[in-house]
C-alpha cells in the first residue's frame, strides 16, 4: 500500500538521472504547492503527494490517498490528477502533447505542454478532490 512517509522529496528527486526531468519535477512541485498551499510529501517510495483524504469503499476497503500527486516514471512524468475520465475537457485540447489513463496525465517533459493550461488542470483537479 502507498502510504505517506517521512522520506525526503529533495533526496528522491536528486536521484532522477535525467537533468531536464529533474528540473521539470521541481517545476511541478512549485505549481502543486501554489494550488494546494501544502508541502509535498513522499507517498511510498516514488510518489510525491500534496494533501490527503480518507476513502472507504462499499466493500469495506479504506485508506488514505494524496489529493494531488505525481511521479517521475521512466517513460513519463505521471500526474495523478484525475483527468482520464474527462477527455472532453476543453483544457486538454489546449494542453499540448500528453496521454491519459483513467486517473493519470502522462507528459514526457514540461516543454511539450502549455504550463498555464497545466496549472488550470491541476487547480481544477484539486477543487474536485475530496
Amino acid at each position: 500500500k502507498t502510504k505517506v512517509n517521512e522520506a525526503s522529496v529533495d533526496e528522491f528527486l536528486s536521484k532522477v538521472a535525467d537533468e531536464q526531468k529533474r528540473k521539470d519535477c521541481f517545476e511541478i512541485i512549485k505549481i502543486m504547492k501554489q494550488v494546494t498551499k501544502k508541502e509535498p510529501k513522499m507517498w511510498g517510495p516514488a510518489i510525491i503527494g500534496f494533501g490527503s483524504y480518507h476513502y472507504k469503499y462499499e466493500s469495506g476497503r479504506e485508506g488514505d490517498m494524496p489529493q494531488l500527486a505525481f511521479s517521475p516514471r521512466k517513460q513519463n512524468l505521471t500526474l495523478y490528477i484525475g483527468v482520464g475520465d474527462d477527455s472532453d475537457n476543453p483544457l486538454l485540447k489546449k494542453l499540448g502533447k500528453y496521454k491519459t489513463s483513467k486517473a493519470c496525465l502522462y507528459i514526457k517533459r514540461l516543454a511539450d505542454v502549455d504550463r498555464n493550461v497545466l496549472h488550470e488542470l491541476i487547480a481544477g483537479s484539486f477543487e474536485k478532490a475530496p
